[in-house]
């Protein structure tokens, strides 16, 4: 079962990246760069610190820190425990699929990408969802999209992305708790 699900996977991963054409190479490799969001993290730290207030922005950054350290670190410990090859490192899937990303790595599963940006999706949008209704949806959409990145440039397959998605968000929900019962704790609302 698990062979056929693995099977399942990389041929849902070869016609994805196969969906990938040269013109549009340059922009999936912006963005599934992680640089290229810093301008959306600062607005969101503005949203925060102006929602919020100073006290409370020192708070969700240090929460936000914690929630990124930590849905890295348990990416990297599903990586070493599974050491499930990464697409782009596979010797049969050489000719059949579209590797364009800047390196490879050694194990893919499950995509770190995914995670960070779901677990920043959801914390944000949970957290500024009584000003901004429909951030949330926004976020989401914009994590997908990273997410999907991944396929597109060759370096994850599709459970991969499935999974760091589901962690993502678990852990979003998760940090947005902490946050909140911090906030009530130190900071004083009027």
């Amino acid at each position: 079962m698990i062979d056929q699900l693995l099977k399942n996977d990389t041929e849902l991963f070869v016609f994805l990246n196969n969906l990938g054409s040269e013109p549009w190479d340059g922009l999936w490799l912006a963005i599934t760069d992680k640089l290229t969001f810093i301008p959306l993290y600062a607005v969101l730290l503005y949203l925060l610190y102006k929602k919020f207030g100073l006290k409370s922005l020192l708070i969700f950054v240090v929460v936000i820190a914690l929630m990124v350290t930590f849905t890295d670190q348990i990416t990297n410990v599903f990586k070493r425990g599974f050491q499930r090859p990464r697409p782009c490192g596979a010797a049969d899937l050489v000719d059949r699929v579209r590797f364009i990303a800047v390196r490879c790595g050694k194990y893919g599963f499950f995509s770190g990408h995914a995670s960070n940006t779901m677990a920043a999706a959801v914390f944000a949008g949970l957290t500024l969802r009584p000003f901004y209704k429909n951030l949330i949806y926004i976020m989401v959409s914009w994590s997908l999209i990273v997410a999907f990145s991944r396929i597109y440039v060759g370096v994850h397959y599709p459970l991969d992305i499935l999974c760091g998605l589901t962690f993502g968000a678990i852990s979003g929900v998760l940090f947005y708790k902490i946050a909140k019962y911090l906030l009530k704790r130190f900071v004083k609302t009027e």
